[in-house]
């Protein structure tokens, strides 16, 4: 069994920023990568940030420049720094983590922009 617990959504005004972490636990084996989707009501979820094994990141094109990823190995945890947000960021974000292969997901946390 693996775990994936979020935490660090709310709510903020435009220009603010938040922070979201994801700890996986359990049955951890070899990790292939760590991210973050979202997902806005009436969309496809849609890839945010990933960070491979070998550090190297991907961003979707709507948030670089704006969002960081990084990721702590030994604690098996990733983050998310999201600065200058926008409302149109307004999702449930979903930590993702890619395990032999497999995806697995985290519960979801609302992240909410105000303008």
């Amino acid at each position: 069994q693996v775990q994936l617990v979020e935490s660090g959504g709310g709510l903020v005004q435009a220009g603010g920023s938040l922070r979201l972490s994801c700890a996986a636990s359990g049955s951890i084996g070899s990790i292939n990568a760590m991210g973050w989707y979202r997902q806005a009501p009436g969309k496809q979820r849609e890839l945010v940030a990933t960070v491979p094994t070998d550090s190297s990141t991907k961003y979707a094109d709507s948030v670089k420049g704006r969002f960081t990823i990084s990721r702590d190995n030994a604690k098996n945890t990733v983050y998310l720094q999201m600065n200058s947000l926008k409302p149109e960021d307004t999702a449930v974000y979903y930590c993702n983590l890619v395990m032999r292969w497999y995806n697995y997901w985290g519960q979801g946390t609302q992240v909410t922009v105000s303008s």
